[in-house]
């Protein structure tokens, strides 16, 4: 979106913004939470050589936000052929929309059971010069890890759905910090949970 939808709109009036910016995205919520769910089961189904991820290796969190990422992008391309596919290049989206690029999605994953971060660039304006874009839709991933819950295997916990700017994200006061983390405002209203119900 070429302008912001909710510049000059109260915070009140953040969450019915953000349902109608919703409807109208041509991947459905009930779509990606199945995408989300399915990626997750696919990647303990899966081996390193000769061994199974969640029997004998445990992935860190870092590690199982990538294959969960790619997992994602590649399903739900694989759904809209045509019309999506993984993004490849530098300003690309995560899930690059190739009709129409402001559809394009954004991943988050975080072993936090709340809250995603992301690096502290997207707390800056658009530089222009072929990075990606930090506003549009982001769906925003939130998973347990080996270390908190074994002997079971960790388990998704929150799909969120919205839209996000990047004055939404707030950077680290340090100088050396290289994360940005969300407002409460912007997780109450522009982050729907679509999982669980």
């Amino acid at each position: 979106m070429s302008t912001s939808p909710y510049f000059g709109k109260d915070v009140s009036e953040w969450s019915q913004i953000t349902d109608e910016i919703i409807s109208k995205h041509p991947i459905k919520p009930e779509e990606i939470v199945e995408v989300v769910l399915k990626s997750w089961d696919d990647i303990f189904n899966s081996k390193i050589g000769s061994f199974y991820i969640g029997k004998e290796i445990e992935p860190v969190p870092q590690i199982m936000s990538f294959l969960l990422h790619e997992l994602v992008a590649h399903y739900l391309s694989l759904k809209h052929p045509g019309i999506y596919r993984v993004g490849v290049e530098k300003s690309e989206k995560d899930i690059h929309c190739i009709t129409n690029k402001e559809l394009s999605i954004e991943i988050k994953g975080s072993s936090n059971p709340s809250q995603i971060f992301a690096n502290r660039s997207y707390a800056q304006p658009q530089s222009g010069n072929g990075q990606k874009d930090k506003n549009g839709y982001y769906i925003a991933i939130n998973f347990q890890q080996f270390k908190d819950v074994k002997p079971q295997l960790p388990k998704i916990l929150l799909i969120r759905f919205g839209y996000l700017e990047h004055t939404d994200w707030i950077a680290q006061n340090s100088a050396t910090g290289q994360q940005a983390r969300l407002g409460a405002d912007v997780y109450r209203y522009k982050l729907k949970q679509i999982y669980p119900r």
